[in-house]
């Protein structure tokens, strides 16, 4: 398998059009995913990914890009995006309108509820530490092994696992008052 993860790296390096197109329709669903759960909105999270995977062309171009995991790297591109898209951000004092329309049918107040508790999580996992927001983001939104995200992160597994516990810890800390307090 690592054969073939090499041969493809270096095909995509070469600019095999066929193998850079693979790599899109492989990757752009899961770090799209990935993104839309960390920013306010669709147009944002597709303008994104988008970046990353021009970030990727343009490493091929210079010679540089992934070495060993391109999955690896993309995220951590995709991670780095994000970050910078909220420093970006903290210089604007607005705050956004989602042009969302809830569907036909939907119950008005569940929907209500429904953005309640979405927002609860998002400001929760603000709180977090920049490394326990990222291992959760990557663990469970995007479905990810430890050993994956550890690759990711560029620490050991152990210390994935350490970053996931006290995460989820500080998120059930958060969380779980503010249902009660709802609930009252």
């Amino acid at each position: 398998m690592a054969n073939d993860n090499d041969k493809r790296l270096a095909l995509a390096k070469a600019y095999d059009r066929q193998t850079l197109a693979d790599i899109y329709d492989e990757y752009q669903p899961l770090i799209y995913r990935y993104i839309s759960r960390q920013v306010e909105d669709m147009e944002t999270a597709r303008d994104l990914t988008a970046d990353v995977f021009n970030r990727f062309l343009l490493a091929l171009e210079k010679g540089q890009g992934p070495d060993k995991s391109l999955k690896s790297w993309l995220y951590r591109s995709a991670h780095n995006l994000v970050i910078d898209h909220y420093r970006r951000r903290e210089y604007r004092d607005h705050l956004p309108i989602s042009d969302q329309l809830p569907a036909n049918g939907t119950d008005p107040a569940q929907e209500a509820e429904n953005l309640l508790a979405a927002d609860q999580v998002h400001e929760a996992l603000k709180r977090l530490t920049a490394d326990q927001r990222q291992v959760i983001t990557l663990k469970f939104l995007a479905g990810l092994s430890n050993a994956e995200v550890a690759e990711i992160i560029d620490k050991p597994v152990s210390a994935v696992k350490s970053l996931q516990h006290r995460g989820l810890a500080s998120l059930q800390r958060q969380l779980i008052p503010a249902k009660e307090n709802a609930l009252s």
